[in-house]
């Protein structure tokens, strides 16, 4: 899960997910404000918690 400002500078949570090696699938909510996207960023990331899955933090890559 990611929150990113969308095209139109207004904050966009984006989940995605899905077996590894697929392209998976993705989900997008655009919200108001930037507290409104972080609210539901901590009630899913809580969800999943509770049914065991783990935190994967994700390094950016940088290409030369």
């Amino acid at each position: 899960m990611t929150i990113e400002p969308n095209l139109f500078g207004q904050p966009c949570l984006t989940r995605c997910w899905g077996r590894i090696g697929s392209k998976g699938q993705t989900m997008s909510h655009q919200f108001e404000t930037e507290q409104e996207a972080v609210v539901l960023f901590l009630n899913l990331l809580r969800q999943k918690k509770r049914r065991g899955y783990s935190a994967v933090v994700r390094q950016s890559r940088t290409y030369i």
